[in-house]
């Protein structure tokens, strides 16, 4: 850059810096609540409106106030990562059975995409479930023999037995459950919805993130942290992951010898030379920055807490099952993900590995699913119990489902299904859905959707409808183009809204 051109910026910015110090003390106040990250309003609950002023309860979200009244204020994800097979859990098709071994027509699959673990396949044999189904609830609806615990809670659920995507491999698929797109770079739901909304708690992240490990495929499918990421908007909207380890969050404690006085006032002197900063360029990142430092400081004592649950009490540990004793469990994490809703955390989001089956279904499928069903059910019944539930969205599934017919070699006791991104099952409790519902229809066959279809991009509007939020009005404009969650697709479902 030329010395002209150097001067000619320094004279902007000096020009901004004017206007600035010789502004209104409000717009100073409006940059200090920026900064802090603080939101000094609330929501009135009937017409989302902000409304009254109160002392600062979270960090602030972009919009001002809510496109429509919220039926939600939080949600907790239970996401199945590889892909559970909908035919040995929610879609009971009996017509596999009857037909078991004989080769999925071609009417049927109307040369539909196949992965390339299955497309030189001489032939793809049929086949059903090993396990029994039985109907449960008022509506006698289908569940499976492995989901004892979820069966026994069926009229609170909204089941939906239409889902489907377009990915038809792994990681593609999961990021596109989790951002909206199949390619990597784009926000999760969890940073748009702290982007949009904020925190309604100011000591805890808005977004935060639990792993756990099935054991029906121990070492499958990998995830990304990039799956919790903020993409293009500020880092402080990123998921914060809570691990089962001595430090729950990474780099959050202080190194020996620092006391909390000194680290005071290391904060306060950074944020100084911050602000001098953010004034020099006009960077929004330095605002994150600010506020990642001030929420971290206060992390140090509100996590500790939340993931201490050694005063809970056995009933409740009974609830969830032995494992959730155990740290870092699928289990655990259920009664984590609850601890973390009595916090006001807004999107709390867990990642169950293991369900990727391209052989031993049968017996890796038991195991994985023993793993959820009395935990999941749990957790349900846990926040029902407290008066969480009602303003609560619970969603449990995977990125796609199961095919009809075997991978591979077709036996007695054994066989695999590969990827199906035509049809699955996912279901959501709480509150603005209907419980005791099933959406959605597949084919006698269990490969095509004859009713209700509902895509990836409709699940993701409807998700946000719940929270308050126009899906195609919340956007973030970034290379000159306005992005949002659903890209330039989805529909609200409204037939599962209550």
């Amino acid at each position: 850059m030329s010395e002209k051109k150097i001067l000619e910026e320094n004279l902007l910015h000096c020009n901004r810096r004017t206007f600035l110090g010789k502004s209104a003390l409000g717009i100073g106040g409006m940059a200090l609540s920026t900064l802090l990250g603080c939101n000094f309003f609330s929501r009135d609950e009937q017409t989302g409106l902000l409304t009254k002023t109160e002392m600062p309860l979270g960090a602030k979200g972009v919009l001002n106030t809510l496109h429509h009244p919220a039926k939600i204020k939080r949600v907790i994800y239970l996401f199945q990562s590889g892909g559970p097979s909908q035919l040995e859990l929610f879609d009971y098709k009996p017509l596999l059975n009857k037909r078991r071994g004989e080769d999925l027509p071609e009417s049927v699959r109307q040369g539909q995409r196949l992965t390339g673990m299955t497309s030189g396949q001489d032939s793809f044999p049929l086949v059903g479930s090993l396990f029994g189904f039985k109907q449960y609830g008022k509506n006698g609806t289908w569940v499976s023999d492995l989901l004892p615990y979820t069966a026994k809670m069926v009229d609170e659920l909204c089941i939906i037995k239409s889902m489907y995507t377009e990915a038809i491999n792994h990681d593609p698929a999961v990021t596109f459950f989790q951002t909206g797109s199949q390619q990597p770079g784009r926000p999760s739901i969890g940073s748009w919805l702290s982007y949009g909304l904020g925190s309604e708690n100011e000591n805890l992240p808005a977004f935060t993130v639990l792993l756990s490990r099935g054991s029906g495929r121990p070492n499958g499918q990998p995830l990304y942290t990039r799956l919790w990421g903020n993409g293009f908007l500020h880092s402080m909207h990123q998921g914060v992951q809570f691990r089962a380890a001595k430090d729950p969050v990474l780099y959050l404690n202080d190194p020996e010898g620092i006391s909390k006085e000194s680290k005071r006032e290391m904060l306060d002197m950074l944020a100084e030379l911050n602000e001098k900063q953010y004034h020099e360029f006009g960077d929004p990142e330095i605002q994150g920055r600010i506020a990642q430092y001030e929420m971290a400081y206060r992390m140090q004592t509100s996590v500790p807490e939340v993931i201490d649950t050694s005063n809970e009490p056995d009933y409740i540990y009974k609830m969830y099952g032995a494992d959730a004793k155990i740290p870092g469990t699928y289990a655990a994490n259920c009664l984590l993900a609850r601890r973390l809703a009595e916090q006001d955390v807004r999107f709390i989001q867990l990642y169950h590995m293991g369900w990727d089956q391209h052989a031993n279904l049968p017996m890796a499928i038991e195991k994985q699913a023993k793993d959820v069903d009395q935990a999941s059910a749990a957790l349900v019944a846990d926040l029902k119990q407290r008066g969480l539930l009602e303003d609560t969205l619970v969603i449990w599934g995977g990125e796609f489902g199961r095919t009809n017919y075997s991978q591979g070699i077709l036996t007695d006791t054994n066989y695999g299904r590969d990827h199906h991104p035509r049809c699955f099952t996912m279901w959501m409790a709480g509150g603005g859905i209907k419980p005791g519902f099933v959406y959605g229809e597949t084919d006698e066959f269990g490969y095509n959707i004859v009713k209700d279809p509902v895509h990836v991009h409709d699940f993701q509007a409807t998700l946000l409808h719940l929270m308050g939020i126009d899906h195609e009005k919340l956007t973030y404009k970034y290379q000159g183009r306005r992005f949002r969650l659903t890209d330039v697709e989805g529909h609200v479902v409204k037939s599962i809204l209550a």
